[in-house]
């Protein structure tokens, strides 16, 4: 799969969040990295920032949020094309799921682990 391929799949993802979630994301961005850390490299995805949960009246001025969506782990975990689509799609709503303030015990519990 090619890298514009799978950026697409991650657009799609996030047009598939509802528009009432993401009318109230704010000061965040989302990337597509080729791999990530190598301390931990089967990692899918990485929510880094503040969650909207914890952000009080400090919350100015600062960098946006980042999500990473690593592509490799990605490919190499899933063995089809439909796979990728699920577990993109999967993944993207985990880590936006972070920045609204929910934690990775709760999103197992929804089925979003």
């Amino acid at each position: 799969m090619t890298r514009d391929t799978f950026e697409e799949l991650v657009s799609e993802a996030l047009d598939r969040i509802p528009p009432e979630l993401t009318r109230v994301m704010d000061n965040v961005a989302v990337f597509v990295e080729d791999e990530p850390e190598p301390s931990d490299p089967e990692l899918l995805g990485l929510y880094e920032g503040t969650p909207l949960t914890e952000r009080g009246e400090w919350y100015a001025g600062v960098l946006p949020d980042r999500i990473s969506i690593y592509m490799g782990p990605t490919l190499r975990y899933c063995e089809t094309r439909e796979d990728v689509v699920h577990e993109v799609a999967v993944t993207v709503v985990h880590e936006v799921a972070h920045h609204f303030g929910i934690d990775d015990e709760r999103l197992h519990e929804l089925g979003w682990g």
